[in-house]
């Protein structure tokens, strides 16, 4: 019995639900873009030949050359197939949000588009969800009835964790992936564990940094004193969001803690797409696509920051003053 057939109705509706939507836009808005953006991007080695004029020397293989006292190049073939995967951060604060959608929601929808493109493209897609631990790992395959598997699972699994912990990710993606693969990391990164975790993936495979936001996250709520809970620990503290010099703190914190991952992703040249509740994944996945295939060098940082309104009053926490 396939996966599929014991799944319950409801949840069979919404896999349905999203791939419809989703295939609307691989079929439109993403033809193309997708298979133009990593074309060449996987590369597996081939043979050594004697050296040509114009042949890279970075091409070449000193070890053959000094036996045979020649110079030999090392010759590589484009792969056929990639492996894209998908690891998604479902910690407390990604089940968060003030507007249409959680965050989780808006990269659920975003990994069915990148699994259907992928399984359009005959392409290997796999999936990992995580939190404090390894909620759930599905190892990448082909073809369609894969994808919609993988759909299910994000619509299925419900996190044990609350907490954020990359090192134990990094570790469960890095058997997951013997060969070089491209990395879809969707989360808000905010967590103590992050460097590490990912200079170590960044040296092995393609890691495209997906960050989401929220608007309640950016501006804080001018409602007076107000009690705000932190998602993952569950801590609460009470302030006084009226007062000009909490927000002000809160202002140059985010402001930090912007600053602080533009220039760590930029340390381990990640690219980043910048994924907001209010705005979706659609604009800013596109924008990365064209921007990255035309780019010579240097990492590709794109999403809109997006109008900052009326919040929640279970906001992630900042360090402000009065907590």
């Amino acid at each position: 019995m396939s996966v599929m057939a014991i799944a319950p109705a409801e949840v069979l509706r919404q896999v349905r639900r999203i791939e419809l939507r989703t295939r609307r836009l691989v079929d439109s808005r993403f033809a193309g873009e997708y298979r133009s953006l990593f074309k060449g991007q996987g590369m597996e080695f081939a043979e050594v030949r004697e050296y040509q004029p114009g042949d890279e020397v970075r091409s070449i293989d000193w070890n053959v050359s000094a036996r045979m006292g020649k110079p030999f190049v090392k010759r590589y073939v484009e792969e056929r197939e990639l492996t894209i995967m998908l690891a998604l951060d479902l910690s407390g604060s990604s089940r968060f949000g003030t507007r249409a959608r959680f965050k989780h929601d808006v990269a659920i929808e975003l990994a069915g588009v990148l699994s259907l493109a992928a399984a359009r493209n005959n392409d290997r897609v796999g999936l990992m969800l995580f939190s404090d631990q390894v909620e759930h790992a599905l190892p990448a395959r082909k073809g369609r009835k894969h994808a919609l598997r993988l759909i299910r699972d994000l619509l299925t699994v419900q996190p044990k964790g609350h907490g954020t912990a990359f090192g134990v990710a990094v570790d469960r993606l890095m058997r997951l992936l013997p060969h070089r693969s491209v990395v879809f990391l969707a989360s808000d990164f905010v967590a103590t564990d992050v460097e590490k975790p990912l200079a170590r993936l960044a040296q092995r495979h393609d890691v495209i940094a997906v960050t989401l936001e929220d608007p309640a996250e950016r501006l804080l709520p001018n409602v007076g004193p107000a009690r705000l809970e932190d998602p993952e620990t569950g801590h609460v503290v009470e302030v006084d969001t009226s007062h000009p010099e909490v927000r002000a703190a809160f202002a140059q914190q985010v402001a930090a803690d912007d600053d602080a991952r533009r220039k760590l992703f930029g340390r381990l040249g990640l690219d980043e797409i910048i994924v907001h509740t209010e705005h979706g994944y659609v604009d800013a996945l596109l924008a990365f696509f064209r921007t990255r295939s035309r780019r010579p060098h240097g990492a590709v940082r794109t999403g809109p920051r997006g109008s900052l309104g009326d919040a929640a009053l279970t906001v992630q926490q900042r360090n402000v003053p009065g907590r």
